[in-house]
């Protein structure tokens, strides 16, 4: 259900929805229940026995451009080893050295398409999540200035591309549907969009799109 629009949204509005969203969070860090790391989502549950959960980050870019705000997203390529072709938020797996997840995000979209960190405005979080490919990852929001030249890594990126907000919050332009996860054997509704600009919103990538349009009350429910 709609809440409203991102035209109205400063920046700062942005801070304060995105931290009192955190405020609300349980003191563990909760996790969505249903999720997964570059469209692959359903909930893992951490178990006797079970892997450990490795850390991961992402990027969820945020651009101001013709009186609204877009999410900016990458499409990865056919020729990389994972989720060949989809549709993807810039990040990846934290290393010993990084500080904390901000740190992760930025260089991961530092080396996929070649954003300075100090093009980016870190902005806030939202919830960790696990993964059914034993990832525990987190979103982090950044503002990047616009508009921006990019250089993006032949190897995993194929394009890069942006979504307003408010069209993601339309509810006619996404739908759910049932899907065998991978490795689990389990089925789950998985988001999908409509295509846009000849690209296809949906799984993980969706399911973060979503809690960042709940967090900012662009839609409830």
């Amino acid at each position: 259900m709609l809440a409203g629009t991102s035209r109205v949204l400063t920046e700062e509005e942005i801070i304060r929805r995105l931290k009192q969203r955190a405020d609300h969070q349980k003191p563990d860090g909760s996790v969505h229940p249903r999720a997964g790391l570059q469209n692959e989502p359903g909930s893992l549950q951490q178990t006797a026995g079970a892997p450990k959960l490795r850390k991961a980050a992402v990027l969820v870019p945020l651009i101001w451009d013709e009186d609204q705000w877009h999410l900016l997203l990458t499409r990865r390529t056919e020729t990389v080893a994972n989720h060949k072709g989809q549709v993807s938020f810039p990040g990846g797996s934290a290393e010993p050295g990084d500080a904390g997840p901000e740190e992760t995000a930025l260089r991961e979209a530092y080396e996929e398409i070649g954003l300075l960190p100090r093009d980016v405005t870190i902005l806030g979080r939202l919830s960790s999540r696990p993964t059914v490919t034993n990832f525990v990852i987190t979103p982090v929001i950044g503002r990047v200035r616009w508009p921006y030249e990019f250089r993006l890594s032949q190897e995993e990126v194929g394009r890069v591309f942006t979504i307003p907000l408010d069209w993601l919050a339309q509810p006619q332009n996404r739908e759910e549907r049932p899907r065998v996860l991978p490795g689990v054997g389990r089925v789950e509704n998985v988001i999908h969009f409509r295509p846009y600009d000849g690209e296809i919103l949906w799984g993980a990538s969706a399911w973060i799109a979503m809690d960042l349009l709940r967090a900012l009350r662009i839609v409830t429910g």
